[in-house]
């Protein structure tokens, strides 16, 4: 069953991309495979279900004979590239599990990364820690290539080929008169990075004779860069499934944020349809809410605002890729470009940014597919908390302008969390990826990892993902992730700005280890006189130009969020009351909830 829905998340990905993703027939392909200690040319023809005498046809230069074969170097296997429905290139190999075989060994040791651990599981139906011993048969599916006239007719044999760390464009094209264009190689594979050390990339090969092989016009099938590194088995399951089919049917100029993006985990609630439930806990009516349109944008436009992606107009640095700055119809923004192998972070901040907007969310402004895929933000005057609290040119930030933000902060989360239908889990809330505005005022951004929930509902996950230091036990050890995740992760916020110290507090040279800012806390907390103590981490920067008894509360209520077990950790919503009681602004206040929360109220004033 999950191999069929795969199959039909990869048919909708390939309408997404463009017709650059059909395929009429298979051909023959090649997989680059990095020989492992251990290991011979016997067990790779196995796995490969090919004979080493082959593998050794294939190898000339490299391979002597079918008897030895050289640690730490490349073979390329040949294999059959099929296609899929007319629109997935792929080879299904049958593995035979032993004893002690997991899916990362499978995956990053027996196939060399020619697939990966996301892939076999969500290809396969046993679970990541209870694969049978014996008898088991696995599926390792391996994306291929067949070639595209419109890059090139002279190619028509490639190689899956895995990155690693250390090769770059140039060590993969080679050198003298047998190296590849690099522009050549770059057009097969749109948008990839070719440093990155990871994922995979389709170049050109060469045949048992050592000769480039031409297209054949009937063969010309999916080009394997539409796809590159676009795992199957990271399709996040009907995630991207909801942001393919926003591509289908709603890829126009202007998009209506009222429609839902329709995806499997949707369906479970309301059938798919948004239905707003945005109000405050006092009944006053929509709150934050804001109708906006995403417009899809030109390669050309986005390229123009930014002169050509300079180094000038570079803003930032992420995970998932650049930031610039631009100025588009008018309007400052910032383009976060990103590579295709980040397909299911795009499609998910697109999924989340069309139809949840608040006032304390960063806003979508549009989108680009061409190449790299695009998203284009409203345009954050004063950049991230962290810049703020740890750069040496910047002002340190009052302290009443510190309460503000994690107020803010607070309430975007509470609007995610209990506000919509279904609740998302952000679970990346970090100090950098909350935007500071030039009046002091918080947004939350990046929004790649977020995932979709039922109301009050906990889920294992296969994949851990976030930030070290940020991440609850829960989630560390067992991969559990419920909305107190973020309660969590939020908590390590006001201790940032109270101290103005990393999540993670490096080992300095006086000899003392890393640890984490919220054991720090918990220690100077659990002090006989903790407010002693709590002035010694205050943020020097502030010097005395500060309330000791707010900054005692907010660390109080940071304790609260970061409690071990998260049922005892309060509610977005509370917080976000116990804060406005540090706000200077009490006309802010919403009684109701006030004295709804008043427990934690109580808690933060040590009562």
């Amino acid at each position: 069953m999950k191999f069929r829905i795969g199959l039909v998340l990869l048919v909708v990905l390939s309408l997404c991309f463009g017709a650059k993703s059909q395929c009429s027939k298979g051909c023959e392909a090649l997989a680059s495979y990095y020989v492992w200690e251990k290991t011979n040319l016997t067990f790779m023809g196995q796995i490969m279900q090919t004979t080493d005498v082959t593998i050794a046809s294939y190898n000339k230069g490299t391979v002597p004979n079918q008897y030895s074969v050289l640690f730490g170097t490349r073979v390329n296997i040949p294999f059959t590239c099929g296609c899929e429905n007319g629109t997935f290139l792929h080879h299904t190999f049958q593995y035979d599990v032993v004893s002690g075989d997991t899916y990362k060994t499978v995956a990053t040791q027996y196939y060399s990364n020619l697939t990966t651990v996301e892939d076999m599981e969500w290809f396969n139906d046993y679970p990541a820690n209870n694969i049978p011993n014996t008898t088991a048969k696995l599926k390792v599916v391996v994306n291929c290539s067949c070639g595209d006239s419109s890059v090139s007719e002279d190619f028509g044999l490639f190689i899956t080929y895995p990155l690693r760390p250390g090769e770059t464009l140039a060590s993969i094209a080679g050198n003298g008169s047998q190296a590849l264009d690099r522009t050549l190689l770059q057009n097969y594979n749109p948008g990839v990075n070719f440093s990155r050390g990871s994922g995979i990339v389709f170049i050109p090969g060469k045949d048992q004779n050592g000769t480039y092989v031409p297209l054949k016009p009937s063969s010309a099938g999916l080009l394997g860069g539409a796809i590159a590194g676009i795992t199957v088995g990271v399709i996040a399951g009907m995630l991207l499934l909801g942001g393919c089919v926003y591509f289908g049917f709603y890829r126009k100029k202007e998009v209506d944020t009222t429609l839902l993006l329709p995806s499997s985990e949707d369906q479970s609630s309301q059938n798919g349809l948004y239905k707003s439930t945005e109000s405050n806990s006092a009944g006053k009516g929509p709150t934050g809410i804001t109708v906006d349109k995403s417009v899809e944008f030109s390669f050309k436009e986005l390229s123009r605002a930014t002169h050509n992606f300079s180094l000038a107009n570079k803003i930032g640095q992420g995970g998932f890729g650049a930031v610039y700055y631009a100025e588009l119809k008018g309007e400052k923004a910032a383009i976060k470009k990103m590579d295709r192998q980040a397909s299911k972070e795009f499609l998910a901040e697109l999924n989340v940014l069309t139809r949840v907007h608040h006032m304390n969310l960063v806003r979508l402004i549009g989108y680009c597919v061409k190449g790299s895929l695009f998203l284009v933000y409203e345009y954050i005057d004063n950049g991230d908390l962290s810049q703020h609290l740890r750069g040496s040119e910047r002002d340190p930030i009052p302290w009443s302008n510190r309460v503000q933000i994690a107020l803010d902060s607070a309430r975007g989360l509470e609007y995610i969390h209990e506000h919509t239908v279904p609740v998302y889990i952000h679970r990346d809330i970090k100090s950098a990826n909350i935007l500071i505005d030039k009046n002091y005022h918080a947004k939350i951004a990046d929004f790649g990892l977020t995932k979709l929930t039922e109301v009050g509902s906990t889920s294992l996950t296969t994949r851990l993902v976030g930030t070290f230091g940020y991440m609850p036990p829960e989630y560390a050890n067992y991969c559990e992730i419920s909305p107190k995740a973020d309660v969590y992760a939020f908590g390590v916020v006001p201790f940032e700005l109270i101290s103005a110290m990393e999540a993670v507090v490096r080992a300095n040279a006086s000899g003392e280890e890393s640890r984490g800012l919220v054991g720090l806390f918990e220690e100077v907390l659990n002090q006989p006189d903790p407010i002693e103590e709590l002035q010694k981490v205050v943020d020097p920067r502030l010097g005395d130009n500060y309330p000791l008894d707010s900054v005692r509360k907010m660390a109080q209520l940071a304790k609260a969020c970061v409690h071990k077990d998260k049922e005892l950790r309060p509610s977005m919503r509370s917080i976000a009351v116990a804060l406005m009681t540090l706000s200077a602004s009490p006309e802010d206040w919403d009684v109701g909830s006030f004295y709804e929360n008043h427990a934690l109220v109580k808690q933060m004033s040590g009562s």
